[in-house]
């Protein structure tokens, strides 16, 4: 079973947009996802625009690989490393700690991800 970052059952990201690795709508740690997508996050128009510039477009919508496009307020599972560049350039969306894979602690500290927490307190 994955675990959240509290140690408990996973919750789902989102099933609409339907995101995850395995589009299973979980932010899981999956054997062959180089890009650790395990982290939860509340996508901001200006994390669109950032990741956008950064040579990954999660705005336009691919039918080929079964994507809607993203617009503000959608929850999506990034991978570790962009989540942390776009926090280290100020760019960095919200997250759900609930729906963020637990190994998440291995890449980026505790405290940075409370502070972008939607889910705590």
């Amino acid at each position: 079973m994955n675990k959240n970052f509290f140690g408990k059952k996973l919750v789902e990201c989102s099933k609409d947009p339907l995101t995850g690795f395995k589009r299973n709508g979980c932010c899981e740690s999956v054997v062959g996802d180089y890009g650790k997508h395990i982290v939860c996050a509340q996508v901001d128009r200006r994390f669109l625009d950032f990741s956008f510039k950064n040579g990954n477009d999660l705005i336009t919508p691919n039918k080929e690989n079964i994507f809607p496009g993203l617009k503000e307020g959608d929850r999506w599972c990034l991978c570790a490393g962009r989540w942390f560049q776009a926090y280290e350039q100020g760019y960095a969306p919200k997250i759900i700690l609930s729906s963020t894979s637990i190994e998440i602690i291995k890449y980026i500290d505790l405290e940075i991800l409370k502070k972008f927490a939607l889910d705590l307190n």
